[in-house]
C-alpha cells in the first residue's frame, strides 16, 4: 500500500513539474522579467529618492517581498490552471477510478506548485543579485516560510479550480483578492508608516505575515513577530489541506 501511494504521488508531482517545465517560456520566464521591472523602477528609481527604509536602503528592503509575491501568484496559478484543465479535459477521472487516496492526489498537484513557486524563488533572488547584495539573516527561516507560503497558496488554488466553472472563474481570485492582498501586504512599505488605526487593519491580511516573515529571513527585521507568521502559515496548510481533502474526497465539482 505504502509502495502504490508513493509511486502515484511520485508520478503526479512528476506530471505536473513536466507541464510547467515543457512550457519554460510561459512560466519561468515571464516572473524574471516582471521583477527586473519592478527592482528598475521601484527599486533604483524610485527608491534612490526614498532613501532608507527600516535601516536598510529600500532595494534591499522590498526583495523579499517581490520574491515572495512572485512565489504566491505562481504556486496559485500553477495548480489552479492545471488541476481545472484535468477537469475540463475530463482526464480527471482517471484519478477518481484509480485505487488512489484523495490526499495523495491533493499532495501531488500541490507538490508540482511548490516546486514551481521554489523554482521561480530562486530565479527572482538571482536576478536580485544583479540590483542588490542579498543578505541572510535566517535561512532556515527564508526555506521554511517559502515552503509553507508556495504549499498554502498551491492549496488555494486547487480549491479555487475545485470550484471554477469557466477559465474565467480561475483568473477572479488573482485579480480582485490576491492582487490587492499584495500589494497591500506590506511588500513596498514598512506598516510603522501607517497610522496606528492602519496598522491594525492591515495585520488582518494574512500576506503581511507571510512577507513580513520573508523578510525577517533577510534581514532580521519585521512588523510582526516571526513566530506567528509562522504558526499562522502552519494552521492555514492544515485548514486548507483539510478543505481541499473533503471537496476531492466527496467529487465536489468533479463527479457529475
Amino acid at each position: 500500500m505504502a509502495n502504490r501511494n508513493f509511486t502515484a504521488l511520485r508520478t503526479i508531482w512528476i506530471k505536473e513539474c513536466t507541464r510547467f517545465l515543457r512550457i519554460w517560456i510561459q512560466t519561468l520566464v515571464p516572473p524574471a522579467i516582471t521583477m527586473s521591472l519592478y527592482f528598475v523602477i521601484f527599486g533604483s528609481l524610485i527608491g534612490s529618492r526614498i532613501g532608507e527604509m527600516g535601516g536598510f536602503s529600500y532595494m534591499e528592503f522590498i526583495v523579499p517581498g517581490l520574491i515572495m509575491m512572485s512565489v504566491i501568484t505562481n504556486s496559485y496559478a500553477n495548480v489552479s490552471s492545471s488541476f481545472f484543465s484535468a477537469k475540463f479535459q475530463r482526464n480527471i477521472e482517471e484519478l477518481l477510478v484509480a485505487p488512489v487516496p484523495s490526499w495523495i492526489i491533493v499532495l501531488g498537484f500541490v507538490g508540482g506548485g511548490v516546486a514551481r513557486a521554489i523554482l521561480i524563488g530562486v530565479i527572482v533572488t538571482t536576478v536580485s543579485m544583479f540590483f542588490v547584495d542579498i543578505q541572510i539573516h535566517n535561512l532556515a527561516i527564508i526555506i521554511i516560510t517559502l515552503i509553507l507560503t508556495s504549499s498554502l497558496f498551491a492549496t488555494a488554488g486547487l480549491i479555487n479550480a475545485v470550484y471554477a466553472k469557466t477559465f474565467d472563474d480561475i483568473s477572479m481570485v488573482p485579480t480582485f483578492v490576491l492582487t490587492p492582498l499584495t500589494y497591500l501586504g506590506g511588500v513596498f512599505y514598512s506598516l510603522t508608516l501607517l497610522p496606528e488605526f492602519w496598522q491594525w487593519v492591515s495585520k488582518a491580511n494574512p500576506i503581511v505575515y507571510m512577507v513580513n516573515g520573508f523578510r525577517y529571513g533577510f534581514l532580521g527585521v519585521s512588523d510582526v513577530d516571526y513566530v506567528l507568521s509562522l504558526g499562522l502559515l502552519v494552521g492555514f496548510n492544515l485548514l486548507l489541506f483539510t478543505i481541499a481533502y473533503r471537496l476531492i474526497n466527496r467529487g465536489v465539482g468533479i463527479r457529475s
